[in-house]
Protein backbone atom coordinates (compact mmCIF):
# COMPACT_ATOMS: atom_id res chain seq x y z
CA UNK A 1 0.00 0.00 0.00
CA UNK A 2 2.94 2.65 0.99
CA UNK A 3 4.48 1.34 -2.59
CA UNK A 4 1.98 2.41 -4.78
CA UNK A 5 1.20 5.60 -2.68
CA UNK A 6 4.91 6.41 -3.08
CA UNK A 7 4.73 5.40 -6.55
CA UNK A 8 1.31 7.75 -7.40
CA UNK A 9 3.20 10.59 -5.79
CA UNK A 10 6.19 10.10 -8.02
CA UNK A 11 4.05 10.02 -11.16
CA UNK A 12 2.13 13.05 -10.11
CA UNK A 13 5.56 15.05 -9.72
CA UNK A 14 6.63 13.90 -13.08
CA UNK A 15 3.27 15.42 -14.55
CA UNK A 16 4.10 18.39 -12.73
CA UNK A 17 7.06 18.97 -13.59
CA UNK A 18 6.41 18.37 -17.07
CA UNK A 19 3.38 20.64 -17.44
CA UNK A 20 5.76 23.04 -15.51
CA UNK A 21 7.79 22.83 -18.05
CA UNK A 22 5.33 22.81 -20.72
CA UNK A 23 3.80 26.20 -19.58
CA UNK A 24 7.80 27.89 -19.39
CA UNK A 25 8.34 26.53 -23.05
CA UNK A 26 5.36 28.32 -23.71
CA UNK A 27 6.19 31.90 -22.15
CA UNK A 28 9.30 31.53 -23.80
CA UNK A 29 8.08 31.01 -27.15
CA UNK A 30 5.39 33.64 -26.46
CA UNK A 31 8.25 36.13 -25.14
CA UNK A 32 10.66 35.09 -28.30
CA UNK A 33 7.80 35.94 -30.71
CA UNK A 34 6.82 39.30 -29.15
CA UNK A 35 10.16 40.48 -28.79
CA UNK A 36 9.83 40.61 -25.43
CA UNK A 37 11.62 39.76 -22.36
CA UNK A 38 10.76 39.64 -18.30
CA UNK A 39 13.27 40.59 -15.36
CA UNK A 40 13.57 40.72 -12.01
CA UNK A 41 15.63 42.86 -9.28
CA UNK A 42 16.22 42.73 -5.95
CA UNK A 43 15.85 46.20 -3.70
CA UNK A 44 17.92 44.85 -1.04
CA UNK A 45 20.46 43.07 -2.61
CA UNK A 46 20.68 45.80 -5.48
CA UNK A 47 21.19 43.11 -8.01
CA UNK A 48 18.89 41.19 -10.85
CA UNK A 49 18.00 38.10 -10.34
CA UNK A 50 16.33 36.74 -12.83
CA UNK A 51 16.04 37.46 -16.85
CA UNK A 52 14.15 35.39 -19.56
CA UNK A 53 16.05 33.96 -21.97
CA UNK A 54 14.76 36.52 -24.58
CA UNK A 55 15.83 39.18 -22.36
CA UNK A 56 19.14 38.17 -22.94
CA UNK A 57 18.56 37.82 -26.51
CA UNK A 58 17.27 41.68 -26.14
CA UNK A 59 20.29 42.47 -24.68
CA UNK A 60 22.76 40.93 -27.37
CA UNK A 61 24.20 38.34 -24.65
CA UNK A 62 24.18 34.58 -24.80
CA UNK A 63 21.40 33.12 -22.50
CA UNK A 64 23.13 29.85 -21.31
CA UNK A 65 26.10 31.83 -19.79
CA UNK A 66 23.24 33.56 -17.24
CA UNK A 67 23.23 36.17 -14.37
CA UNK A 68 27.16 36.23 -14.56
CA UNK A 69 27.20 37.47 -17.98
CA UNK A 70 24.91 40.55 -17.32
CA UNK A 71 27.00 43.90 -17.26
CA UNK A 72 25.74 47.07 -15.20
CA UNK A 73 22.73 49.43 -16.03
CA UNK A 74 25.38 52.12 -16.77
CA UNK A 75 27.47 49.69 -19.23
CA UNK A 76 24.19 49.01 -21.02
CA UNK A 77 21.44 51.59 -21.38
CA UNK A 78 22.72 54.82 -23.98
CA UNK A 79 23.86 57.68 -21.51
CA UNK A 80 21.34 60.36 -22.37
CA UNK A 81 18.65 57.42 -21.24
CA UNK A 82 20.35 56.50 -18.06
CA UNK A 83 19.89 59.18 -15.44
CA UNK A 84 16.18 59.33 -16.61
CA UNK A 85 15.72 55.44 -16.13
CA UNK A 86 17.30 55.34 -12.71
CA UNK A 87 15.02 58.05 -11.27
CA UNK A 88 12.21 56.30 -12.28
CA UNK A 89 13.21 53.18 -10.45
CA UNK A 90 13.80 55.03 -7.37
CA UNK A 91 10.44 56.80 -7.47
CA UNK A 92 8.79 53.50 -8.05
CA UNK A 93 10.61 51.69 -5.29
CA UNK A 94 9.83 55.18 -3.42
CA UNK A 95 6.55 55.55 -3.64
CA UNK A 96 5.65 52.21 -4.41
CA UNK A 97 4.20 52.85 -7.82
CA UNK A 98 4.70 51.10 -11.41
CA UNK A 99 6.34 52.85 -14.16
CA UNK A 100 6.78 52.85 -18.08
CA UNK A 101 9.78 54.40 -19.51
CA UNK A 102 11.28 54.49 -23.18
CA UNK A 103 15.29 54.35 -23.46
CA UNK A 104 17.72 53.15 -25.89
CA UNK A 105 20.68 50.27 -25.03
CA UNK A 106 24.10 49.93 -26.92
CA UNK A 107 25.12 46.43 -27.88
CA UNK A 108 28.34 45.26 -27.76
CA UNK A 109 28.42 45.87 -31.54
CA UNK A 110 27.66 48.92 -31.64
CA UNK A 111 24.45 49.14 -32.87
CA UNK A 112 21.39 50.49 -30.77
CA UNK A 113 18.09 49.21 -30.01
CA UNK A 114 14.64 50.99 -29.05
CA UNK A 115 13.05 49.87 -25.72
CA UNK A 116 9.53 50.28 -24.30
CA UNK A 117 9.86 48.97 -20.28
CA UNK A 118 7.36 48.92 -17.95
CA UNK A 119 8.30 47.93 -13.91
CA UNK A 120 6.31 46.70 -11.01
CA UNK A 121 7.03 47.06 -7.46
CA UNK A 122 6.40 43.37 -4.95
CA UNK A 123 5.79 44.40 -1.76
CA UNK A 124 5.87 41.98 1.14
CA UNK A 125 3.32 41.24 3.89
CA UNK A 126 5.68 44.24 5.74
CA UNK A 127 4.57 46.86 3.22
CA UNK A 128 8.64 47.11 2.38
CA UNK A 129 9.71 47.14 -1.51
CA UNK A 130 11.69 43.83 -2.15
CA UNK A 131 11.71 43.15 -5.70
CA UNK A 132 11.03 44.62 -8.90
CA UNK A 133 9.67 43.21 -11.81
CA UNK A 134 8.89 43.98 -15.38
CA UNK A 135 9.61 43.47 -19.01
CA UNK A 136 11.02 44.90 -21.65
CA UNK A 137 10.34 45.12 -25.61
CA UNK A 138 12.32 45.65 -28.33
CA UNK A 139 10.68 48.26 -30.41
CA UNK A 140 13.73 49.14 -32.78
CA UNK A 141 11.40 47.97 -35.64
CA UNK A 142 8.49 49.80 -35.19
CA UNK A 143 10.73 52.80 -34.22
CA UNK A 144 12.43 52.50 -37.61
CA UNK A 145 9.17 51.99 -39.82
CA UNK A 146 7.58 55.05 -37.53
CA UNK A 147 10.67 57.11 -38.43
CA UNK A 148 10.26 55.95 -42.17
CA UNK A 149 7.00 56.83 -42.33
CA UNK A 150 7.73 60.21 -40.85
CA UNK A 151 10.67 61.02 -43.34
CA UNK A 152 7.98 59.97 -46.34
CA UNK A 153 5.18 61.99 -44.68
CA UNK A 154 8.38 65.22 -44.49
CA UNK A 155 9.25 64.59 -48.03
CA UNK A 156 5.58 64.49 -49.27
CA UNK A 157 5.27 67.66 -47.67
CA UNK A 158 7.87 69.22 -49.25
CA UNK A 159 7.16 67.84 -52.68
CA UNK A 160 3.79 69.87 -52.29
CA UNK A 161 5.76 72.99 -51.06
CA UNK A 162 7.69 72.67 -54.31
CA UNK A 163 4.44 72.04 -55.98
CA UNK A 164 2.55 75.04 -54.32
CA UNK A 165 6.05 77.25 -55.18
CA UNK A 166 5.82 75.85 -59.10
CA UNK A 167 2.06 76.56 -59.09
CA UNK A 168 2.61 80.30 -58.11
CA UNK A 169 5.88 80.61 -60.47
CA UNK A 170 3.41 79.49 -63.18
CA UNK A 171 0.80 81.81 -62.41
CA UNK A 172 3.08 84.31 -61.63
CA UNK A 173 4.72 83.94 -65.49
CA UNK A 174 0.98 83.88 -66.72
CA UNK A 175 0.14 87.27 -65.48
CA UNK A 176 3.60 88.45 -66.93
CA UNK A 177 2.42 88.04 -70.02
CA UNK A 178 -1.25 88.98 -69.75
CA UNK A 179 -2.29 92.29 -71.29
CA UNK A 180 -4.48 92.66 -68.28
CA UNK A 181 -1.61 93.69 -65.99
CA UNK A 182 -0.36 96.80 -68.73
CA UNK A 183 -0.22 99.75 -67.54
CA UNK A 184 -2.13 102.25 -70.03
CA UNK A 185 -1.59 105.87 -70.44
CA UNK A 186 0.22 108.81 -71.58
CA UNK A 187 -0.70 111.45 -68.78
CA UNK A 188 2.58 113.23 -67.73
CA UNK A 189 1.50 112.40 -63.74
CA UNK A 190 1.54 108.38 -64.95
CA UNK A 191 4.88 108.94 -66.57
CA UNK A 192 6.17 110.56 -63.61
CA UNK A 193 5.55 107.25 -61.70
CA UNK A 194 6.43 105.02 -64.39
CA UNK A 195 9.83 107.30 -64.23
CA UNK A 196 10.45 106.55 -60.63
CA UNK A 197 9.05 102.46 -61.12
CA UNK A 198 12.18 102.27 -63.99
CA UNK A 199 15.15 103.80 -61.37
CA UNK A 200 13.91 101.69 -58.33
CA UNK A 201 12.82 98.13 -60.32
CA UNK A 202 16.33 97.30 -60.55
CA UNK A 203 16.99 97.72 -56.28
CA UNK A 204 16.15 95.90 -53.47
CA UNK A 205 14.45 99.46 -51.96
CA UNK A 206 11.14 98.70 -49.74
CA UNK A 207 8.36 100.72 -51.50
CA UNK A 208 5.29 102.21 -49.90
CA UNK A 209 2.66 102.99 -52.69
CA UNK A 210 0.10 105.60 -51.46
CA UNK A 211 -3.60 105.88 -53.79
CA UNK A 212 -7.36 105.78 -53.59
CA UNK A 213 -8.79 102.69 -54.30
CA UNK A 214 -8.91 101.59 -57.64
CA UNK A 215 -6.13 103.40 -58.87
CA UNK A 216 -3.48 100.19 -59.95
CA UNK A 217 -1.51 99.92 -56.74
CA UNK A 218 -0.83 96.43 -57.47
CA UNK A 219 0.24 97.08 -61.24
CA UNK A 220 2.71 99.10 -59.88
CA UNK A 221 4.52 96.85 -57.84
CA UNK A 222 4.27 94.02 -60.19
CA UNK A 223 5.76 96.72 -62.88
CA UNK A 224 8.27 96.98 -60.10
CA UNK A 225 9.23 93.60 -59.89
CA UNK A 226 8.99 92.59 -63.80
CA UNK A 227 11.90 95.12 -64.02
CA UNK A 228 13.84 93.84 -61.28
CA UNK A 229 16.54 91.27 -60.79
CA UNK A 230 13.77 88.99 -58.81
CA UNK A 231 11.40 88.89 -62.04
CA UNK A 232 12.28 84.52 -62.73
CA UNK A 233 11.26 84.58 -58.99
CA UNK A 234 7.41 84.53 -57.45
CA UNK A 235 5.52 87.59 -57.37
CA UNK A 236 3.09 87.00 -53.99
CA UNK A 237 0.16 89.33 -53.51
CA UNK A 238 -1.62 89.65 -50.07
CA UNK A 239 -4.80 91.60 -48.78
CA UNK A 240 -4.11 92.15 -45.71
CA UNK A 241 -7.49 93.85 -45.24
CA UNK A 242 -9.15 90.73 -46.75
CA UNK A 243 -8.32 88.34 -43.74
CA UNK A 244 -9.60 87.88 -40.21
CA UNK A 245 -6.39 89.56 -37.69
CA UNK A 246 -6.32 85.93 -35.74
CA UNK A 247 -5.22 84.62 -39.26
CA UNK A 248 -3.07 87.02 -41.17
CA UNK A 249 -0.25 86.12 -39.23
CA UNK A 250 -0.26 82.58 -39.96
CA UNK A 251 -0.82 83.66 -43.64
CA UNK A 252 1.97 85.66 -43.91
CA UNK A 253 4.12 83.81 -41.78
CA UNK A 254 2.63 79.95 -41.93
CA UNK A 255 2.10 77.87 -39.32
CA UNK A 256 3.33 74.16 -37.58
CA UNK A 257 1.40 71.66 -37.14
CA UNK A 258 -0.63 71.80 -34.13
CA UNK A 259 -0.03 75.49 -33.63
CA UNK A 260 -4.11 76.19 -33.28
CA UNK A 261 -7.03 74.22 -33.13
CA UNK A 262 -7.51 73.28 -36.93
CA UNK A 263 -3.70 72.98 -37.98
CA UNK A 264 -3.77 69.60 -38.56
CA UNK A 265 -0.22 70.12 -40.88
CA UNK A 266 2.40 72.14 -41.57
CA UNK A 267 1.62 75.12 -43.32
CA UNK A 268 3.70 77.46 -45.61
CA UNK A 269 3.67 81.36 -45.36
CA UNK A 270 3.63 83.98 -47.98
CA UNK A 271 7.35 85.33 -47.25
CA UNK A 272 8.12 81.44 -47.93
CA UNK A 273 6.44 81.12 -51.00
CA UNK A 274 7.75 84.42 -52.51
CA UNK A 275 11.50 83.06 -51.42
CA UNK A 276 13.59 84.69 -53.65
CA UNK A 277 10.69 87.32 -54.96
CA UNK A 278 8.55 89.74 -54.16
CA UNK A 279 5.94 89.89 -51.86
CA UNK A 280 3.07 92.60 -51.91
CA UNK A 281 1.02 93.73 -49.27
CA UNK A 282 -1.73 95.83 -50.29
CA UNK A 283 -3.49 97.66 -47.22
CA UNK A 284 -0.64 96.80 -44.72
CA UNK A 285 -2.57 99.89 -42.58
CA UNK A 286 -4.85 97.29 -41.65
CA UNK A 287 -2.39 94.85 -40.20
CA UNK A 288 -3.41 94.40 -36.13
CA UNK A 289 -0.36 95.76 -34.08
CA UNK A 290 1.17 92.08 -33.06
CA UNK A 291 1.61 91.43 -36.76
CA UNK A 292 3.38 94.76 -37.48
CA UNK A 293 6.09 93.99 -35.25
CA UNK A 294 6.55 90.69 -36.72
CA UNK A 295 6.75 92.67 -40.11
CA UNK A 296 8.98 95.12 -38.54
CA UNK A 297 11.13 91.87 -37.51
CA UNK A 298 11.42 90.79 -41.35
CA UNK A 299 12.48 93.75 -42.84
CA UNK A 300 15.02 94.67 -40.09
CA UNK A 301 16.29 91.43 -39.11
CA UNK A 302 15.45 89.06 -42.63
CA UNK A 303 14.13 86.39 -40.40
CA UNK A 304 10.73 85.41 -38.95
CA UNK A 305 9.06 82.36 -37.08
CA UNK A 306 5.98 80.48 -38.44
CA UNK A 307 2.88 80.65 -35.67
CA UNK A 308 3.39 78.11 -33.39
CA UNK A 309 7.29 77.22 -34.17
CA UNK A 310 10.56 78.26 -32.52
CA UNK A 311 12.80 78.17 -35.29
CA UNK A 312 14.36 81.36 -36.79
CA UNK A 313 13.97 81.10 -40.69
CA UNK A 314 15.78 83.42 -42.90
CA UNK A 315 14.47 85.00 -46.00
CA UNK A 316 15.43 86.99 -49.10
CA UNK A 317 12.00 88.72 -50.34
CA UNK A 318 11.71 92.41 -51.26
CA UNK A 319 8.68 94.21 -49.89
CA UNK A 320 6.47 96.55 -51.59
CA UNK A 321 3.44 97.64 -49.76
CA UNK A 322 0.38 99.94 -50.10
CA UNK A 323 -2.28 101.72 -48.78
CA UNK A 324 -5.15 103.86 -49.34
CA UNK A 325 -5.23 105.33 -45.84
CA UNK A 326 -3.28 108.12 -44.32
CA UNK A 327 -0.35 105.89 -42.96
CA UNK A 328 0.77 109.04 -41.03
CA UNK A 329 -2.35 110.11 -39.53
CA UNK A 330 -2.24 106.52 -37.97
CA UNK A 331 0.90 106.67 -36.89
CA UNK A 332 -0.07 109.66 -34.86
CA UNK A 333 -3.15 108.19 -33.63
CA UNK A 334 -1.26 105.13 -32.36
CA UNK A 335 -2.84 102.80 -35.07
CA UNK A 336 0.43 101.86 -36.90
CA UNK A 337 3.67 101.63 -35.39
CA UNK A 338 6.17 104.40 -36.31
CA UNK A 339 9.02 102.08 -36.67
CA UNK A 340 7.20 100.38 -39.11
CA UNK A 341 5.88 103.54 -40.97
CA UNK A 342 9.80 104.66 -41.46
CA UNK A 343 11.05 101.08 -42.43
CA UNK A 344 8.15 100.66 -45.57
CA UNK A 345 8.67 104.12 -46.47
CA UNK A 346 11.90 104.01 -47.32
CA UNK A 347 10.67 105.05 -51.23
CA UNK A 348 7.55 106.28 -51.28
CA UNK A 349 5.31 106.62 -54.69
CA UNK A 350 2.01 108.03 -54.51
CA UNK A 351 -0.40 107.18 -57.53
CA UNK A 352 -2.71 110.11 -58.85
CA UNK A 353 -6.49 109.24 -59.15
CA UNK A 354 -8.06 108.87 -62.16
CA UNK A 355 -10.14 112.47 -62.16
CA UNK A 356 -6.26 113.90 -62.14
CA UNK A 357 -4.94 112.15 -65.18
CA UNK A 358 -8.16 112.42 -67.75
CA UNK A 359 -6.22 112.58 -70.60
CA UNK A 360 -5.76 108.77 -70.05
CA UNK A 361 -9.29 107.80 -70.11
CA UNK A 362 -10.17 107.36 -73.87
CA UNK A 363 -6.86 104.53 -74.01
CA UNK A 364 -8.48 102.93 -71.05
CA UNK A 365 -11.57 102.23 -72.92
CA UNK A 366 -10.07 101.51 -75.71
CA UNK A 367 -7.75 98.71 -73.95
CA UNK A 368 -10.78 97.58 -72.10
CA UNK A 369 -12.72 97.18 -75.23
CA UNK A 370 -10.17 95.10 -77.01
CA UNK A 371 -9.03 92.99 -74.37
CA UNK A 372 -12.77 91.80 -73.39
CA UNK A 373 -14.18 91.69 -76.54
CA UNK A 374 -10.94 89.35 -77.66
CA UNK A 375 -12.03 87.00 -74.92
CA UNK A 376 -15.25 86.72 -75.58
CA UNK A 377 -14.90 86.85 -79.01
CA UNK A 378 -17.07 90.15 -79.66
CA UNK A 379 -17.18 92.15 -82.11
CA UNK A 380 -15.24 95.80 -81.03
CA UNK A 381 -17.02 98.75 -80.75
CA UNK A 382 -16.85 102.18 -81.25
CA UNK A 383 -16.54 105.02 -79.08
CA UNK A 384 -18.04 108.05 -79.66
CA UNK A 385 -16.73 111.56 -78.64
CA UNK A 386 -20.11 112.05 -76.60
CA UNK A 387 -19.87 108.98 -75.08
CA UNK A 388 -15.79 109.63 -73.74
CA UNK A 389 -16.81 113.57 -73.13
CA UNK A 390 -19.34 112.29 -70.38
CA UNK A 391 -16.88 109.61 -69.27
CA UNK A 392 -14.51 112.80 -68.96
CA UNK A 393 -16.86 114.72 -67.07
CA UNK A 394 -17.57 112.19 -64.00
CA UNK A 395 -15.60 112.36 -60.94
CA UNK A 396 -14.37 108.41 -60.74
CA UNK A 397 -14.29 108.18 -57.04
CA UNK A 398 -13.47 104.21 -58.07
CA UNK A 399 -10.94 105.18 -60.10
CA UNK A 400 -9.53 102.45 -63.06
CA UNK A 401 -11.49 99.71 -61.45
CA UNK A 402 -14.81 101.64 -61.41
CA UNK A 403 -13.89 102.44 -64.91
CA UNK A 404 -13.18 99.00 -65.92
CA UNK A 405 -16.77 97.87 -64.48
CA UNK A 406 -18.48 100.30 -66.66
CA UNK A 407 -16.88 99.37 -69.78
CA UNK A 408 -17.45 95.75 -69.26
CA UNK A 409 -20.83 96.30 -68.05
CA UNK A 410 -21.89 97.93 -71.29
CA UNK A 411 -20.67 95.42 -73.40
CA UNK A 412 -22.50 92.88 -71.86
CA UNK A 413 -25.49 94.35 -72.01
CA UNK A 414 -25.57 96.30 -75.52
CA UNK A 415 -24.93 94.34 -78.44
CA UNK A 416 -25.15 97.36 -81.23
CA UNK A 417 -21.73 98.34 -82.79
CA UNK A 418 -20.94 101.52 -80.39
CA UNK A 419 -19.73 101.21 -76.87
CA UNK A 420 -22.47 103.00 -75.35
CA UNK A 421 -22.63 104.14 -71.47
CA UNK A 422 -25.80 105.16 -69.60
CA UNK A 423 -25.50 108.16 -67.56
CA UNK A 424 -27.62 106.95 -64.17
CA UNK A 425 -23.94 104.36 -64.44
CA UNK A 426 -21.89 107.52 -63.42
CA UNK A 427 -24.26 108.81 -60.18
CA UNK A 428 -23.02 107.41 -56.79
CA UNK A 429 -26.67 106.14 -56.11
CA UNK A 430 -26.54 103.84 -59.13
CA UNK A 431 -26.69 101.18 -56.77
CA UNK A 432 -29.52 102.23 -54.54
CA UNK A 433 -32.19 100.12 -54.48
CA UNK A 434 -34.52 99.81 -57.74
CA UNK A 435 -32.40 101.56 -59.98
CA UNK A 436 -30.35 98.88 -61.00
CA UNK A 437 -33.26 96.88 -62.20
CA UNK A 438 -34.82 99.82 -63.37
CA UNK A 439 -31.81 100.57 -66.26
CA UNK A 440 -31.64 97.00 -67.01
CA UNK A 441 -34.91 97.31 -67.64
CA UNK A 442 -34.84 99.71 -69.86
CA UNK A 443 -31.75 98.73 -71.74
CA UNK A 444 -33.25 95.06 -72.44
CA UNK A 445 -36.05 97.07 -73.97
CA UNK A 446 -34.08 98.75 -76.00
CA UNK A 447 -32.03 95.60 -77.24
CA UNK A 448 -35.49 93.98 -78.02
CA UNK A 449 -36.40 96.71 -80.09
CA UNK A 450 -33.29 96.87 -82.14
CA UNK A 451 -33.41 92.85 -82.69
CA UNK A 452 -37.26 93.04 -83.29
CA UNK A 453 -36.49 95.69 -85.87
CA UNK A 454 -33.84 93.72 -88.00
CA UNK A 455 -36.40 90.50 -88.09
CA UNK A 456 -38.77 92.36 -89.54
CA UNK A 457 -36.27 93.55 -92.10
CA UNK A 458 -35.03 90.36 -92.35
CA UNK A 459 -38.72 88.73 -93.08
CA UNK A 460 -37.94 86.50 -89.66
CA UNK A 461 -34.23 85.17 -90.97
CA UNK A 462 -31.51 84.97 -88.44
CA UNK A 463 -28.92 83.79 -90.41
CA UNK A 464 -27.28 84.52 -94.12
CA UNK A 465 -26.59 87.64 -95.99
CA UNK A 466 -29.35 89.50 -95.46
CA UNK A 467 -30.55 87.92 -92.09
CA UNK A 468 -30.95 90.14 -89.30
CA UNK A 469 -27.37 88.97 -87.25
CA UNK A 470 -25.87 90.34 -90.52
CA UNK A 471 -27.50 93.31 -90.07
CA UNK A 472 -26.79 93.47 -86.45
CA UNK A 473 -23.09 92.83 -87.25
CA UNK A 474 -23.73 90.01 -84.88
CA UNK A 475 -22.94 85.96 -84.94
CA UNK A 476 -25.82 84.41 -85.69
CA UNK A 477 -25.31 81.88 -82.89
CA UNK A 478 -24.99 84.84 -80.08
CA UNK A 479 -28.23 86.43 -82.01
CA UNK A 480 -30.19 83.29 -81.40
CA UNK A 481 -29.36 83.28 -77.89
CA UNK A 482 -30.25 86.54 -77.28
CA UNK A 483 -33.37 85.92 -79.30
CA UNK A 484 -34.00 82.65 -76.87
CA UNK A 485 -33.60 85.05 -73.45
CA UNK A 486 -35.80 87.34 -74.35
CA UNK A 487 -37.93 84.76 -75.68
CA UNK A 488 -39.43 86.35 -78.83
CA UNK A 489 -40.99 84.67 -81.46
CA UNK A 490 -39.12 84.56 -84.90
CA UNK A 491 -42.18 83.12 -86.44
CA UNK A 492 -44.35 86.10 -85.89
CA UNK A 493 -41.74 88.50 -87.78
CA UNK A 494 -42.43 85.93 -91.35
CA UNK A 495 -44.48 87.27 -94.48
CA UNK A 496 -47.15 84.82 -95.10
Amino acid sequence: MEDRAQRTAQTTDKLSKDELQRIEFYLEEAQRMSHTGSWAWNVEQQQDVYWSPELFRIWGLDPREGLRAVQTISELVHPDDLTKLLELRDRAIENKTDYEIDFRILLSDGSMKYIHGFGHPVIDTSGTVVELVGTIMDVTQQYQARKELEEALEEIQELRDRLYRENLALKNEIDRSSAFRDIVGTSRELQSVLALVSKIAPTDITVLISGETGTGKERIARAIHDRSHRTSRPFVAVNCAAMPAALIASELFGHERGAFTGAVQRHLGRFELAEGGTIFLDEVGELPPETQLALLRVLQEREFERVGGHQSLRTDVRVIAATNRDLGAAVRSGTFRSDLYYRLNVFPIDLPPLRDRKEDIRPLVEHFIERYCLRTGKKKRILSESVLELLESYSWPGNIRELQNVVERSLIIDETDYFMVDERWLSHEFHSAGLTSDLFANVTGRTRQLIEDALTESNGRVSGPDGAAARLGLPPSTLESKIKSLKIDKRRFRKR
